[in-house]
């Protein structure tokens, strides 16, 4: 029960220690809470209920101050209006208007934040800030998320998708995934104006249309035992690396970062951990003979973890080594990457092998999700059967095209 005491001076008010409310008149009560925290109480009656609303912690709010809030809300009461219930509102009016004033720049950076950790690589966090920094923030960057229409997002998107088709395209799936985000946040409200399919698809050309798909360049199957004859008449490591590249038919980044505790030379595999892999998960690489006796000589000069050491102590041979080596070859028109697709053609033409088991062989993921699902083999077994029949084929003459079918349908 409170103590009525009458109007408080600040310096009883200063004095209060003991816990319990007092009344200074007029509704309004200093509360001292048993933990010790001291404020300010309105009490008030609305729809035959008494309810206590907080005016603030003393000191901070003084008895001066306390004091004419309490005037302010007891004329709210007088109105009929209950000051809480409007408290409320104001806040929520007031939470609203910040909500619609938060910028573009300001949602870009909170998704970034909150999505990067699932991103692979630090390139790819850096492509994305890069990307809307370059094209969306000078157009629209500081404005509300909440005004941001068809126009402005085809402003930014539009100078750039035929002469960088690409940067476009991945420019305007990001403007669309912050501002559904911000959607999702209460920061703005209705349609995508950046969403691609039965929107923009009406004011912008297709992709396909004036950015023709371009293939990496490969080396015809035919021509790879040659071409394998003169690297491996090269002594330097970046040689190596592109006929174990090339005999496992990996990805680049695969090869150039694989290290010594992926390699079981027991069983014949190479395991390639998820987190290198473009589809996310472990991929199992069975290693020919060729592949393997490439791993004991890299094993004999080892000089840290990476397979394929660089210049630099604890650092992998670069992609570039790739590259230039291919450039000292006299060989600008090919890729590295382009052996896959000299190892696919290969496999579809001189094999018999199921298409399946020569995509696995590529780590390449189902396209049909629903099928994918309930596939469960990665064809290992036969897979170490196909990667045999490709090491013998690339170790034969340079005339050599003979099939390199199995023993029979079911291998």
């Amino acid at each position: 029960m409170a103590q009525t005491i009458g109007k408080l001076s600040a310096v009883e008010v200063k004095m209060l220690k003991d816990p319990g409310y007092y009344s200074d008149g007029g509704c309004l009560y200093f509360r001292v809470a048993k933990t010790g925290a001291r404020g300010w109480i309105f009490r008030f009656t609305s729809t035959r209920r008494t309810r206590d609303m907080g005016l603030g912690s003393y000191p901070e709010i003084s008895l001066a101050s306390a004091r004419d809030l309490a005037e302010k809300f007891r004329k709210v009461v007088q109105q009929g209006i209950d000051p809480i219930d409007q408290r409320r509102a104001t806040r929520a009016e007031q939470s609203v208007v910040a909500a619609k004033s938060r910028t573009f720049n300001d949602c870009a950076r909170e998704y970034i934040a909150d999505h990067e950790g699932a991103w692979r690589n630090a390139k790819h966090r850096a492509q994305w800030a890069s990307t809307l920094n370059s094209y969306a923030s000078p157009v629209f960057g500081k404005l509300p998320v909440s005004a941001i229409d068809t126009g402005m997002v085809m402003r930014a998107v539009k100078p750039l998708w035929s002469k960088k088709t690409e940067t476009a395209s991945r420019l305007r799936g990001r403007i669309e995934s912050i501002l559904d985000w911000s959607r999702v946040h209460g920061y703005r409200s209705g349609e995508n104006p950046a969403r691609w399919k039965g929107h923009l698809d009406q004011l912008l050309p297709a992709r396909s249309k004036i950015q023709p798909t371009k293939h990496h360049a490969a080396l015809s199957y035919p021509d790879l035992p040659a071409f394998l004859t003169t690297l491996r008449g090269r002594k330097e490591d970046a040689a190596l690396a592109l006929q174990f590249v090339i005999l496992t038919a990996s990805r680049t980044n695969e090869a150039l970062r694989a290290t010594w505790d992926e390699i079981d030379f027991a069983n014949k595999t190479w395991t390639v951990p998820a987190d290198r892999m473009k589809a996310g998960r472990e991929h199992r690489v069975p290693l020919s003979r060729s592949a393997l006796a490439i791993l004991q000589r890299m094993q004999a000069v080892r000089i840290g973890d990476f397979v394929f050491a660089g210049a630099k102590i604890g650092r992998p041979l670069s992609d570039m080594s790739l590259l230039m080596l291919l450039r000292r070859l006299g060989r600008d028109d090919l890729t590295v990457h382009g052996f896959r697709s000299t190892f696919r053609d290969w496999a579809a033409e001189r094999t018999n092998y199921p298409r399946d088991v020569a995509e696995a062989a590529l780590a390449h993921t189902e396209g049909d999700k629903t099928e994918a699902a309930y596939k469960r083999t990665d064809f290992f077994d036969r897979r170490r059967r196909l990667m045999d029949a490709w090491t013998e084929y690339c170790a034969s003459t340079p005339m050599g095209l003979k099939l390199q079918f199995p023993a029979n349908r079911s291998s």
